[in-house]
């Protein structure tokens, strides 16, 4: 049976990441917590999906497609905080030692790239993510891995896919091209929330059956919002449908997508530099009597607005 593949998307774990805990540093004062709750998601996935294969995908800049569709796409969207994007680097040099491949390309975004390696791939595959748009992808093989709340992971296949949105996996594109997308910048079909997209798509059946087709649309309570917003639903569609197409330099499947055996030595090293004392004693190897103590790590000080105390600081969503 071939290999489980676990497919990363980096920067939507990396933000969750960084607004999982706030305000931690080290003694330097250089801010850690990102870092910190990144690595516990590693050492996770390391315990319980120690599959063979397996990559983290990076976003590589804004799409030329998608731009051309709609020239605001993401325009909204404020620049990466200085304090997570200083913590970056660190989190690259981590995940490497861990034996993730980090891959990125130009023209496609982290969620492409995954679906085009999910489809490209013949075995079971494992979509680490919280992104909405990843679950157009969910089928038989596929599945995400939502790291959840309390901890660990909630395995969504096509089940918990209906439950969630109230339509299967491969209805999402429409259902989300009809609500359009406030963190995109993509603007959906005016009237429209998600209970009449999901009752339009029961009632009415896919996209393809009307948008060519708008007399499916006639006497339906949704033909006077529809009708003159197809254009909008034509565009929305091409917005949000991931590319299948695999670049050529990751087409070799059995040399690109290979983890391998975690350098303990390694993440030792950058959890020593950062301070990272409580995941220092996670590790396999004997701490050193230095790494011995009680501090989790050390927090900036918070201005008196910011204040919290050191057990909430550590009440987020950890691993």
């Amino acid at each position: 049976m071939q290999d489980e593949l676990i497919l990363i998307d980096a920067y939507s774990q990396i933000f969750r990441a960084y607004y999982a805990i706030r305000r931690l540093s080290n003694s330097r004062g250089e801010p850690t917590n990102a870092v910190f709750v990144f690595t516990r998601l590693l050492l996770g996935l390391d315990q319980h999906y120690p599959s063979a294969r397996g990559a983290m995908l990076f976003d590589c800049g804004k799409v030329n497609f998608r731009l051309k569709l709609n020239p605001e796409y993401k325009a909204n969207r404020p620049p990466m905080p200085e304090e997570l994007k200083c913590q970056v680097p660190v989190i690259r040099e981590l995940a490497a030692a861990f034996g993730w491949p980090l891959l990125e390309e130009r023209e496609y975004e982290a969620d492409d790239l995954i679906a085009a390696f999910a489809g490209a791939y013949s075995g079971q595959v494992r979509i680490v993510s919280s992104d909405k748009d990843l679950a157009q992808l969910v089928d038989e093989r596929v599945r995400i891995l939502a790291p959840a709340a309390k901890g660990g992971f909630e395995e969504r296949g096509r089940d918990e896919i209906i439950g969630k949105f109230n339509v299967p996996p491969e209805y999402l594109v429409d259902y989300l091209a009809l609500l359009g997308d406030a963190s995109d910048n993509i603007p959906g079909v005016p009237g429209i929330g998600s209970k009449g997209a999901a009752e339009l798509l029961r009632t009415c059946g896919p996209a393809e059956r009307w948008l060519d087709h708008p007399e499916v649309l006639s006497g339906t309570k949704f033909e006077k919002k529809l009708l003159p917003a197809l254009d909008i639903m034509r565009r929305n569609r091409d917005l949000i449908r991931l590319r299948t197409d695999l670049p050529e330099r990751f087409r070799k499947l059995d040399q690109v997508l290979v983890r391998t055996t975690p350098d303990w030595a390694a993440i030792r090293g950058v959890c020593e530099r950062m301070e990272l004392r409580s995941i220092l004693k996670e590790l396999p190897a004997f701490p050193s009597p230095e790494e011995e103590g009680d501090d989790l790590f050390t927090p900036r000080e918070p201005s008196p607005a910011e204040h919290v105390s050191g057990e909430e600081m550590i009440q987020g969503e950890l691993f």
